[in-house]
């Protein structure tokens, strides 16, 4: 089985997680948007692309027994290193020195023994664009903090794709589209136009996987047909929807297909790694 998940951040991180259990053909689409913390002093510092992201999902998918793995979330704490991650530089001073994100991705993600492959949703950084009830906002920090998020786009608008990720996308058997921040994150990564285009041409099943909560602001008093219209709106169609049984979302209609499931871990607060394995198993079976 060939699967694919897209978005950023933690949600798309524990979907390479659950991913990985059910099959070694694993591939993340991963968003460069992000302009905040540690990414964001490295990008403002060298005018590079967003590697936080890539970094927890390169984690996701690498050996636990790697030394190299196992040091890569640790944050300095000291001087002008203060907060800045080790894969982060690492990925950084990789890409400062080869102009090549995605070839800087690739030589970690073998240092780290990745089983799967991580892949940008674009060949270099963006910047997040969004249109807002306060007007255009900027960045991907800055649209996090709206609550009136209306469309969202990406500078340079023409930005491409890599094609190991628009062929990944187009031989998949299943695509996870999420969890995470449905603008910031996962829509981030969908509206790059080679990702958006593989989307809607793949025969893949395409399921969304909704946050276990609002995200506030930027999700604040959206039902689970918002979040699916906002997908729809920007171009992105999935085919059906996994809910935690727990999710206030799980009361709730939508226009999709909807399955509720036991998919968040104990506190409730983040989806199960094996949980959300056994669910998807149990939708393409």
């Amino acid at each position: 089985m060939k699967v694919v998940a897209v978005g950023g951040g933690h949600g798309t991180a524990v979907s390479l997680r659950a991913l990985r259990g059910l099959t070694n053909d694993v591939t993340g689409v991963v968003s460069v948007a992000d302009d905040g913390g540690s990414t964001g002093r490295l990008r403002a510092l060298l005018d590079v692309a967003a590697v936080g992201d890539l970094r927890k999902c390169l984690g996701a998918l690498a050996d636990p027994e790697n030394a190299l793995a196992q040091s890569f979330e640790h944050r300095f704490t000291v001087g002008e290193l203060d907060g800045h991650a080790v894969g982060n530089l690492l990925l950084v001073g990789l890409l400062d020195a080869t102009g090549n994100l995605e070839e800087s991705v690739r030589a970690v993600a073998q240092l780290m023994g990745v089983t799967g492959t991580i892949v940008p949703a674009s060949c270099e950084g963006v910047v997040l664009l969004a249109s807002t009830g306060e007007g255009p906002t900027r960045g991907q920090s800055q649209v996090a903090r709206s609550s009136s998020i209306r469309r969202i786009s990406v500078e340079p608008a023409n930005a491409a794709a890599p094609i190991v990720a628009v062929e990944a996308l187009e031989r998949a058997d299943v695509v996870l589209i999420g969890p995470g921040s449905l603008f910031t994150s996962v829509l981030a990564a969908c509206v790059i136009p080679g990702i958006l285009q593989a989307l809607a041409g793949t025969k893949a099943q395409k399921i969304y996987v909704a946050n276990l909560r609002p995200q506030i602001p930027e999700t604040a008093d959206f039902s689970l047909q918002d979040h699916v219209d906002a997908l729809w709106d920007h171009g992105v169609r999935p085919d059906r929807v996994l809910v935690d049984v727990r999710s206030t979302f799980a009361r709730e209609t939508c226009s999709l297909a909807t399955t509720v499931a036991d998919i968040a871990g104990r506190n409730g607060l983040v989806h199960d790694v094996q949980k959300l394995a056994g669910a998807v198993l149990a939708e393409v079976r």
